[in-house]
């Protein structure tokens, strides 16, 4: 018989993650008690692993932003970010991040261009 994994051992993919922490709230962060934790209480202790890794401070916000950008700039739909981010409507994940528009139509061009090249 498997051994059953400890809450503190690590996981390994964003999916197993998401099983493991659930929550009947669908709550991202959550106290020992799986009740609501407060925004300042998350920006507080998010600073605090920034000083631990000698990092300089960022806005907790600016996680969501990197982390649309590094999706988009994978070709990931935009759609897909937008349920991944939590957001309502599709405007709201092009518009806050249309610094990368450029730089995906660009790839698309030379996509386009590799594909008509290759016929």
């Amino acid at each position: 018989m498997e051994a059953t994994r400890s809450r503190y051992e690590p996981v390994k993919t964003l999916a197993e993650l998401y099983a493991k922490t659930r929550n009947p709230l669908d709550l991202i962060f959550t106290r020992e008690d799986g009740g609501r934790m407060y925004g300042t209480v998350v920006t507080h202790q998010f600073h605090r692993l920034l000083d631990q890794a000698h990092v300089n401070h960022r806005r907790f916000d600016d996680l969501g932003h990197s982390c649309a950008t590094l999706l988009l700039v994978q070709e990931v739909p935009a759609r897909v970010v937008m349920e991944i981010l939590g957001h309502s409507q599709i405007a709201l994940t092009t518009n806050t991040n249309a610094h990368v528009i450029p730089e995906l139509r660009r790839n698309a061009a030379e996509r386009m261009e590799a594909l008509i090249q290759e016929r």
